[in-house]
């Protein structure tokens, strides 16, 4: 089927799935519309983590969710749907950087408020002002990782390791600004970072595959379009080095190793937010928050599989281990 075609049937569905959903909410309740830009277990988690965290607070809303399979267009098109819905959502919910930007500039022309997760970088996003830290209509929870102490875990598990490869989705911001950050930290440490692109989840095979022969290991930043071919990339190169990853779901799903921030806490905390909001709380008066609690995560059957063994100072710092899939506590 030509792409256009697709195109166009998936953005009716999304018009048509809203106006179901819309139509049987019950009218004495608020209504919160949720937007995520692809269907991954990280991102999942994140609004399972959110939907708890409203039933926690015993707040009685109906919610409209929509994944946007990857496409920003589609996401634009799922943002002008619940902006056209009467009466509007009370507040928009935002998984993602790529989400979020589309969202919000269509929502703040309506007085919607906005409330994100999983934004990388805000401030790169250009969703809130560099020196206040606020804009009218938008708050939310950053997930901008912990970068030194995962190049300090990458670290602790090959101690020699010279060069480090990346992929990433150039057209994602939020994968911009944390490469730059941590290239500069990897520097420091005398750890030359070799960069590959993919625009699509069609070129991320292609991309891992040219890092054989270059790299001793491969490092994945929280960017959607890698992360939803994460198995791609372990098919066809996680079975002959490392893979490290920036969410503890990752590694569950085959990556080594990560430090990084529980995605189901991240949805919690912007549940809390939330909540605030469906309150009557404005946005611009609550801060950007990001979690400070990082997470260990390991695979221990990828370890073996490597000939891998986790240094015993490392087990000591008592991470999750996966086994076969299945999460574990060590």
């Amino acid at each position: 089927m030509p792409q256009k075609i697709l195109s166009s049937l998936r953005i009716l569905v999304v018009f048509l799935t809203c106006f179901v959903q819309y139509t049987i909410a019950a009218p004495e309740q608020s209504v919160i519309a949720i937007t995520q830009i692809a269907p991954h277990p990280s991102l999942d988690a994140i609004r399972q983590g959110i939907l708890d965290e409203l039933k926690a607070q015993n707040q009685s809303v109906d919610v409209i969710y929509e994944n946007a399979q990857g496409n920003i267009t589609l996401a634009t098109q799922i943002a002008q749907k619940f902006v056209s819905l009467t009466p509007k959502p009370k507040v928009i919910v935002s998984i993602t950087t790529p989400s979020t930007q589309a969202t919000y500039n269509v929502a703040h022309k309506h007085n919607i408020p906005v409330v994100f997760a999983g934004v990388s970088d805000p401030v790169a996003a250009k969703l809130i002002d560099a020196k206040t830290k606020v804009n009218p209509g938008v708050t939310g929870v950053s997930d901008f990782s912990p970068i030194e102490q995962q190049l300090d875990l990458i670290l602790s598990i090959q101690p020699k390791l010279k060069k480090l490869g990346v992929i990433y989705n150039a057209a994602e911001v939020n994968s911009i600004a944390l490469i730059e950050k941590f290239e500069g930290i990897c520097r420091n440490r005398d750890v030359e970072i070799v960069k590959v692109a993919a625009s699509n989840t069609q070129e991320v095979v292609t991309s891992a595959a040219s890092l054989h022969g270059k790299v001793e290991a491969l490092y994945i930043p929280n960017d959607n379009t890698i992360v939803s071919s994460l198995e791609s990339v372990i098919k066809v190169i996680g079975e002959t080095m490392p893979i490290y990853a920036s969410d503890p779901q990752s590694v569950e799903r085959g990556c080594l190793a990560a430090a990084a921030y529980g995605q189901y806490e991240i949805g919690r905390e912007t549940g809390k937010i939330l909540a605030k909001v469906l309150s009557g709380q404005a946005p611009e008066s609550i801060p950007v928050q990001t979690l400070t609690n990082v997470e260990l995560s390991l695979n221990q059957h990828t370890a073996n599989r490597l000939k891998i063994k986790f240094p015993k100072e490392l087990l000591e710092k008592n991470p999750k281990i996966f086994e076969d899939n299945q999460k574990k506590n060590s």
